[in-house]
C-alpha cells in the first residue's frame, strides 16, 4: 500500500465525496442542462411530469449530504458503517427535498397548449358567412388565446356574419357549430 494512502482517514474520504459532489452540483447549477443528456436517458420519466430522482442535481445534492453528513458522524466518533448510514440517510433525505422542490416548480410552469377538443362547448363569432352546405370561418376565445377555424353548420343551413355560435364537434381542422 503505498505511504499516501495510509495517511488518508474515513474523514478525509467523506469531505472529498461531499467536495466532489459539491463541485458537481455548482457546475450543473450553471451550465444548466449540459449533464441531462449524458446518463442514458434514465432520469425521463414515463408521464413527462418534471425532473426525476435520478437527474444531476438530485444526485449532486445526494453525495453532497452522503459525504458531508458521514464527515460529521466520523468527527463524532462513529464508526465507517454508521457514519455510511448516517451519510446515506441524510443523503436521501435532501435529495427527496430537492426532488420535491424541482416538482413543485415544474408544476407551477404555465402552459398555452389548447387542444381542438378545448374549443368544444365554447362560443364563438362567424367571421367568414357560412352557405348553405358549405364551410366559413368561425373565431373563438379560449382563455387568453384567439382562435379561427373552418366551420360548417350542423345540417347545412347558411349561417351569416357576426352570428353567435356554439362549437359542437371538432373534426379535424373543421368546427361543427350550431346557432344559438
Amino acid at each position: 500500500m503505498p505511504g499516501w494512502l495510509a495517511q488518508v482517514s474515513a474523514f478525509g474520504v467523506f469531505l472529498g465525496i461531499a467536495a466532489i459532489g459539491f463541485v458537481f452540483l455548482v457546475i450543473s447549477l450553471i451550465f444548466g442542462e449540459i449533464f441531462e443528456h449524458f446518463d442514458g436517458g434514465l432520469d425521463h420519466d414515463l408521464d413527462h411530469g418534471g425532473p426525476s430522482f435520478l437527474s444531476a442535481r438530485v444526485l449532486s445534492v445526494f453525495i453532497t449530504a452522503f459525504g458531508g453528513f458521514g464527515a460529521v458522524g466520523i468527527h463524532y466518533g462513529l464508526s465507517v458503517l454508521e457514519a455510511s448510514g448516517v451519510g446515506f440517510g441524510s443523503g436521501v433525505f435532501f435529495a427527496t427535498l430537492i426532488f420535491l422542490f424541482a416538482r413543485f416548480l415544474y408544476g407551477q410552469q404555465a402552459s398555452t397548449r389548447i387542444l381542438s377538443t378545448d374549443l368544444v362547448g365554447k362560443t364563438a363569432r362567424v367571421v367568414v358567412a357560412i352557405p348553405a352546405n358549405g364551410v366559413g370561418q368561425v373565431r373563438c376565445q379560449v382563455g387568453e388565446e384567439v382562435f379561427d377555424k373552418v366551420a360548417r353548420a350542423r345540417g347545412g343551413q347558411p349561417v351569416p356574419e357576426n352570428t353567435i355560435v356554439a362549437v359542437e364537434e371538432v373534426l379535424g381542422e373543421v368546427v361543427i357549430i350550431r346557432p344559438q
